[in-house]
């Protein structure tokens, strides 16, 4: 759902086209030509160069040398950064996450649901050479990841129906794309207390992710990535116990939240 489609109290168009504006940029990296971004966003061709201008002299949208490609600007960053330095719960993970690096030495990620995303909160990198881990900030799909998977499972089953389209967007091809399979998924989730990943969001990592109980249903979870090539058995289920160790204590950590 757009701004422009939240339900409630009456919109400001210009603000609301400010944000679906920041919104676009923040999920297209690099440079855009105007008629790229008037392609996606439909705004009249004079009103959104106007906008743009405005939000290139306040510091939030950054053109080229040739003054006619745009793209986030630095001060998203500052807002970002401070979203996540006030945030309580990434406060009161930092040593779960700390722990759960060590017990398990692969890569930590807290992450939160946003509509049909996780938003990525906090990382820790894994002790072995790996390719770049995902970023903070950074948004996926949540049908495609153990920590969406685990979130979504909090959810009854009509209420992911509202959610997610039918046909979900394939990442490799071992992404459920198929909603009422994906359900089915997450019952399973909800008996066992934790939800996989098999090369769904990256080819040749596996996921293993656990919703954090503090409220209901959950918002944030915790997983562990693994490459496929050194999950063993012995180290899948090591990777288990202290995942659900994790979620234990971050869980008593935020239970005043």
């Amino acid at each position: 759902m757009s701004a422009s489609e939240t339900p409630g109290a009456p919109q400001v168009k210009s603000a609301v086209r400010t944000v679906e504006l920041l919104e676009f940029f923040a999920g297209r990296p690099g440079m855009h030509s105007l008629a790229d971004v008037q392609a996606s966003v439909g705004y009249p061709k004079s009103s959104l160069y106007m906008l743009l201008r405005t939000l290139v002299e306040l510091g939030w949208v950054e053109t080229d040398a040739t003054g006619t490609r745009y793209g986030i600007g630095v001060r998203a960053l500052l807002v970002g950064t401070s979203y996540i330095d006030g945030d309580e719960v990434v406060a009161a993970a930092r040593p779960t996450l700390d722990r759960l690096s060590d017990d398990t030495t692969e890569t930590i990620h807290l992450a939160r649901l946003d509509g049909t995303n996780v938003v990525y909160l906090a990382t820790r990198a894994s002790e072995h050479y790996l390719r770049p881990f995902t970023r903070v900030g950074r948004r996926l799909p949540a049908h495609s990841t153990s920590l969406g998977k685990a979130l979504l499972a909090t959810h009854p089953d009509e209420q992911v129906r509202r959610l997610l389209p039918e046909k979900l967007e394939r990442l490799t091809e071992h992404t459920i794309t198929d909603r009422e399979r994906l359900i089915e998924e997450l019952h399973e989730v909800r008996e066992r207390g934790y939800a996989v990943d098999r090369e769904e969001n990256t080819l040749g990592l596996s996921c293993f992710g656990v919703a954090v109980p503090y409220r209901t249903p959950a918002r944030d979870a915790l997983s562990c990535s693994v490459p496929v090539a050194r999950l063993t058995p012995a180290h899948e289920q090591l990777v288990k116990e202290a995942l659900f160790d994790a979620r234990d204590r971050l869980a008593m950590a935020t239970r005043h939240l």
